[in-house]
């Protein structure tokens, strides 16, 4: 059998790449990149900081810490059988009235009354009560801005409330909203119109 030199060269020029190949991907490291775990680390300045980075550092911590919503103590303000938890409420929160002890005659009207101005007030809620029916209850409510029934900003709320007991001789309560907004529920009290 003859070989001739075209044939034989090409033949032999593809095995070598072959095998080269073969060698290359034996010894090719993996493509796999070891990536540390910083899933709850804090993440700490070297001690040799750029004090400008540890300057803002400290500020953003000192502003978290002022901004930090806690809630203010419970103090169950009261008018006979009607009580609020709180005396003061930022936007956000919930108010919570709690009824308890109602005699089987006392029906009437819990109706919360929100500012206008410093000496008008319009009825926000209005909350029904029967005696005879349940003699106690809890309610919450948190005022919500309201296209639809004209509470288009925050500014709706803030002030002075009233909360006075139709149909009974209980004194009024009152309590405040602030201007400040619980943290995370700023955008609940953008403009709405």
């Amino acid at each position: 059998m003859v070989v001739d030199n075209k044939t034989v060269i090409p033949i032999i020029v593809g095995i070598i790449i072959v095998i080269i190949g073969i060698v290359v991907i034996i010894n090719e490291e993996p493509n796999i990149i070891e990536v540390e775990d910083t899933m709850d680390k804090e993440i700490l300045p070297e001690e040799e900081a750029i004090p400008e980075i540890q300057e803002k550092l400290d500020e953003l911590e000192k502003i978290n810490l002022e901004n930090e919503y806690r809630p203010k103590e419970r103090e169950w303000i009261t008018s006979g059988p009607f009580q609020l938890d709180r005396s003061e409420y930022v936007l956000g929160e919930k108010i919570f009235l709690r009824i308890g002890g109602l005699t089987s005659e006392e029906k009437g009207q819990v109706a919360f009354l929100r500012p206008l101005n410093g000496t008008h007030y319009s009825v926000y809620w209005t909350i029904p009560f029967d005696g005879a029916e349940k003699s106690a209850f809890n309610y919450y409510l948190q005022p919500q801005l309201s296209k639809r029934l004209g509470y288009c900003t925050a500014d709706d709320f803030v002030g002075e409330w009233r909360v006075v007991f139709r149909g009974t001789d209980y004194p009024n309560l009152e309590f405040k909203i602030t201007e400040d907004i619980l943290t995370g529920d700023e955008e609940d009290y953008e403009p709405v119109c």
